[in-house]
């Protein structure tokens, strides 16, 4: 992957991609009004992660381009905000200050909600395996403004690591984390989305193994957390207990544990 800006390549711009090249380790290219087509033409390299004004854009010949919203995450923040519920934090048994694990952040929507859950003295740490959806969830959390100013701290106070979730659970002390929280690929899609469908070129498409559970369960303290589908059977395979429907075609299950000094 080449890093670069957007068309408009003013010098905080630059600045912004050469440090994230830094950072990650991907080579900066300076932009001078070249077509990102022909700036992949040029480096024999596939994918663009282009840094905007308000975030960034992964950009892949072929593909949709996808750039970085805090999507749903954004509606859901601003209903916490006003003391509405949310099922995913409530299914958690989240509070205020507690620290959540997220283990597979794709686009850190749901990373995003924990955020604002946990306030000032929470923590939300978002694992992405993918190296390019990491890049691009970094630099849209350290960048995306909205027009809610507490959204827009939760976003800055996500830390995002890159790894399989098994390795970095594996390094983990016990007892880290309040919760720890799965939202894995679907093994079957619920309906094609413009939203998800480019993510999905690029997220891992694993499903969980049981030694995954097992570490989580040594490093929570209060929860472990899974998305899926109504009614699938990863929730009996992997020892969840389904929550009650709503009107939604997912669900979540839950682990309780005792793991709290």
């Amino acid at each position: 992957m080449i890093i670069t800006t957007g068309s408009a390549d003013s010098d905080a711009l630059v600045t912004r991609a050469k440090a994230l090249s830094v950072l990650t380790g991907f080579t900066y290219v300076p932009r001078r009004n070249t077509s990102l087509s022909k700036l992949v033409q040029a480096h024999s390299d596939s994918i663009v992660l282009v840094v905007l004004e308000n975030g960034a854009r992964l950009v892949r010949p072929g593909f949709p381009p996808m750039e970085y919203h805090p999507s749903m995450g954004f509606v859901r923040a601003k209903r916490l905000l006003k003391g509405e519920p949310d099922p995913m934090v409530e299914a958690a048994g989240m509070v205020a200050g507690d620290t959540v694990l997220d283990c597979t952040a794709g686009l850190g929507s749901d990373a995003l909600v924990f955020a604002v859950k946990g306030g000032s003295e929470g923590k939300v740490i978002a694992i992405e395996s993918s190296e390019h959806l990491s890049t691009l969830l970094t630099e849209g959390l350290c960048h995306y403004v909205t027009g809610v100013e507490e959204v827009n701290q939760a976003m800055r106070r996500i830390e995002v690591r890159l790894g399989h979730h098994l390795d970095i659970l594996q390094e983990m002390a016990d007892n880290s984390v309040d919760i720890v929280y799965f939202d894995p690929m679907f093994r079957e899609p619920i309906m094609d989305s413009a939203a998800i469908n480019p993510l999905r070129e690029f997220a891992n498409s694993d499903a969980l193994s049981l030694a995954v559970i097992e570490e989580a369960k040594r490093v929570a303290r209060k929860s472990i957390l899974l998305k899926e589908k109504w009614g699938s059977p990863e929730f009996a395979r992997l020892g969840f207990t389904m929550q009650e429907r709503s009107h939604s075609k997912i669900t979540y299950g839950v682990i309780f544990l005792d793991n709290r000094d």
